[in-house]
């Protein structure tokens, strides 16, 4: 997905305050398996997912449980660093080789406070991040485990083809034997 696109989906802009915004932008591509985001660290950066796909999870004790996915178009950020500048909690896997388009937050606060457009742009960014979370912690604590599979391949239909079983059902917060039970009954 090209800038422009991604840009456009989060809220449109003038041609100028959109070019102005471009120009912060740096492509940059990263390999499988690469931690770009890591928990306890103020992230410096926000990157939006060109190509490839990244996970977000956390470690308890000796496990990984992961709380989301990002495909092309979504965004690989550390809300907490992004919106508060502080440590955040969670860190973000690259699952395939990725493009991306990074974006430093300490400029984009700067364009923030010059050009109101690209202000709302923000707040409507981050807008859209809140509703995710928000609607990842509803289905968590109120869908069965077949409702959030059912909805993960609603929204995310070329997972089960690019991620492992195993991080599926982290998401999940079920076994890789349920996951297979579920997937068995879907058929």
């Amino acid at each position: 997905m090209n800038i422009d696109q991604i840009l456009d989906k989060i809220y449109p802009l003038s041609a100028k305050s959109k070019l102005v915004l471009k120009e912060n932008f740096i492509e940059v591509s990263f390999p499988k398996h690469l931690i770009i985001i890591r928990a306890d660290k103020v992230e410096k950066n926000i990157y939006f997912i060109k190509k490839g796909i990244a996970r977000t999870f956390s470690r308890i004790d000796d496990n990984e449980i992961t709380f989301s996915f990002g495909k092309e178009g979504d965004t690989i950020a550390s809300l907490k660093s992004y919106i508060a500048n502080q440590k955040g909690y969670e860190n973000i896997e690259l699952l395939e080789d990725c493009e991306l388009y990074e974006l430093n937050t300490e400029n984009l606060q700067n364009l923030f406070n010059e050009n109101i457009e690209i202000a709302n742009w923000g707040r409507k960014f981050a807008e859209q991040e809140l509703i995710k979370a928000e609607e990842r912690l509803i289905s968590r604590q109120l869908g069965t485990a077949t409702e959030r599979y059912n909805e993960l391949l609603k929204n995310y239909p070329d997972l089960i083809q690019r991620v492992q079983l195993g991080h599926i059902a982290s998401y999940l917060g079920i076994t890789q034997v349920s996951l297979s039970r579920i997937r068995t009954n879907i058929k």
